[in-house]
């Protein structure tokens, strides 16, 4: 992670806990793009993808957190909220 935020890289991952680290540490860089789904072959998933990094380059850029399924893809910008626990 440290590496990507230096060199301005976008990680692609299919493991949800680059999220996680990116909550947990209020960082701002790297961008993370995760792919959440069963099949991330390239035929079932490629267009979907390329057409979200397409769109969302601009937020990509700037240091977002972009989530894409089957069924839609979510875009949340750097650093993420914290979330207060309840007491």
């Amino acid at each position: 992670m440290e590496y990507a935020a230096q060199n301005d890289y976008v990680v692609l991952t299919h493991d949800l806990d680059f999220g996680a680290i990116l909550a947990a540490t209020q960082g701002n860089k790297p961008s993370v793009v995760q792919i959440r789904a069963a099949n991330i072959a390239p035929p079932v998933i490629a267009t979907q993808i390329i057409s979200a990094l397409r769109q969302m380059q601009p937020d990509l850029l700037n240091g977002a957190l972009l989530t894409v399924d089957v069924h839609r893809t979510r875009l949340r910008i750097l650093p993420l909220p914290t979330r207060k626990s309840e007491i």
